[in-house]
């Protein structure tokens, strides 16, 4: 089995985050990191590779000097990554994104591809199923556990509604996961000091047979037309008195602001 799974690099949540000029997030000021959501369809991938023999390549789209985020990726456990980076990628919408790496995943053979829930910087939740509505494959999404069942299927327990719910798909497939599929592994210091030998394929949109007009900020479908820090919080009232008259103090408090 031949897995991709699509990982994003995403600005470090502990540093400083902020906007530029033109709306867009300023990715200078934080270094890239592997996607967390991403991380846990990779543990799916990995475990699928220590049970079947399965083959794990990882697929991005980011700016240059993406690469040390991808290298995580491969010290936990994947073979390769493919890093597609281009200066007229700067500002990509969420269609944008789709058709890049649709464009990619066609010169990458493989059965199964898997993506993240959604990015810690874009938090949109729709690129997995855009990529699966263009090259035409079946999506499952909100998968919490994936098996394979035989060589050309796989089976996923998947959030439904209030429940859960056990559908099998034949490949080739897409499947969005969630953080039910598992912890991600730590990388060892083997995986650490042999994922530098790996191999990482730079691939530009002239590469993926891709105009700059076509994709990228000059083609976004979407564009920041402001931007404000949240309002202030107010300073809290903490109401400590014995639970019968707390409560009476809460639903007065309520009943003053128009609540109930």
């Amino acid at each position: 089995m031949r897995i991709v799974v699509l990982v994003k690099p995403v600005p470090d949540a502990t540093g400083q985050e902020r906007l530029g000029p033109d709306g867009r997030l300023d990715r200078s000021a934080a270094p890239p990191v592997l996607n967390g959501n991403d991380e846990y369809t990779l543990e799916a991938a990995l475990r699928l590779a220590d049970s079947q023999g399965a083959e794990v390549t990882l697929l991005a789209m980011g700016p240059a000097g993406s690469q040390d985020a991808l290298r995580k990726g491969l010290a936990m456990g994947a073979a390769r990554a493919v890093l597609v980076t281009d200066l007229a990628l700067a500002g990509s919408c969420a269609l944008s994104t789709m058709e890049v790496l649709a464009a990619a995943l066609r010169a990458i053979p493989f059965d199964l591809v898997l993506a993240g829930a959604d990015s810690a910087d874009g938090g949109g939740g729709v690129v997995g199923a855009g990529i699966a509505t263009l090259l035409d494959l079946p999506l499952v999404s909100g998968a919490a556990a994936i098996d394979a069942a035989g060589e050309a299927a796989v089976r996923v327990r998947r959030i439904a509604g209030g429940g859960e719910e056990t559908v099998e798909v034949p490949l080739p497939a897409v499947v969005v996961g969630t953080q039910l599929l598992g912890e991600p592994r730590y990388p060892t210091l083997k995986g650490i000091m042999g994922a530098r030998a790996k191999e990482m394929a730079v691939r530009s949109l002239a590469d993926l047979g891709l105009a700059p007009g076509d994709v990228g900020g000059a083609a976004a479908t979407t564009v920041v037309l402001a931007q404000r820090p949240p309002a202030a919080r107010a300073a809290a009232r903490v109401v400590r008195e014995a639970p019968d008259a707390a409560a009476r103090e809460i639903v007065d408090l309520l009943i003053a602001r128009g609540a109930i």
